[in-house]
């Protein structure tokens, strides 16, 4: 399998960018080199090993849940550009 400039094209077209010619011969170039190592990664012989989720063997990284000290609203509002109520106060996102 290999991509095209015409399947970049499709693809840009369909992400709504615009690219340069160059750009599109670059990302063909690219996008090709990453298939053949993908194929090439599929010749491996994986038979015996394992499916795992993670590469380290690392298990239950989170810290404990227990409540502590946390910043105070005066502090976090402290950094907030414009605040009312103790809340940030944004510009509306929709009309």
């Amino acid at each position: 399998m290999s991509i095209t400039v015409k399947d970049v094209e499709h693809v840009a077209n369909l992400a709504r960018l615009e690219l340069a010619e160059q750009e599109k011969e670059q990302l063909t170039v690219q996008l090709n080199a990453i298939l053949k190592y993908a194929e090439k990664l599929g010749e491996l012989d994986t038979d015996h090993v394992e499916p795992t989720s993670h590469v380290l063997p690392v298990t239950n990284v989170m810290r404990e849940d227990r409540v502590r000290e946390s910043v105070s609203v005066e502090t976090a509002m402290k950094n907030a550009p414009d605040e009312e109520d103790g809340q940030f106060k944004v510009p509306a996102v929709l009309e």
